[in-house]
């Protein structure tokens, strides 16, 4: 076991973790953060996506002692004196989510893409998304909320 110090959504947490345990389950199984969802542990459908310093990454490829003395922020972190995110308000009002599996993490990329872009094509909008999958096929509302965002 490993101990570590990672500031989670503005609180400072400390660890003890296996050096092989990614920091999604981390973040699920020991900090009860359940937002960040598991869905492939392969990167491939982008449901866990958090940001670490600040940089959108999907956490079941980044190892729970690779955050150590870094800051996570998860869905749960985006909401402000719960009051929902600009980002996650436009998901709920354009209908961008079905079965709300990935929303998680297309909304913490969606915010990623725009702190880089702040005003992007559609175009632009799904390529920087290309790494988060919706099984439901919600793609047109995603775009949608997330262009709702960016002109606002």
């Amino acid at each position: 076991m490993r101990s570590i110090a990672i500031t989670v959504n503005g609180v400072r947490r400390e660890l003890d973790v296996e050096p092989r345990q990614l920091l999604v389950y981390a973040l699920r199984e020991q900090l009860g953060l359940t937002g960040t969802n598991v869905g492939c542990d392969t990167t491939t459908c982008g449901a866990c996506t958090v940001h670490l310093d600040g940089e959108s990454v999907k956490s079941c490829t980044v190892l729970a002692v690779q955050a150590d003395g870094r800051e996570v922020t998860t869905i749960e972190g985006l909401q402000s004196n719960g009051d929902l995110h600009e980002m996650q308000r436009a998901f709920h009002e354009n209908h961008a989510l079905q079965c709300g599996y990935c929303t998680p993490g297309m909304i913490m990329a969606a915010t990623s893409l725009l702190k880089e872009h702040p005003d992007p094509s559609d175009e632009e909008i799904r390529y920087g998304l290309e790494g988060n999958l919706c099984r439901c096929t919600g793609y047109h509302n995603i775009v949608k909320a997330v262009q709702a965002v960016a002109g606002a």
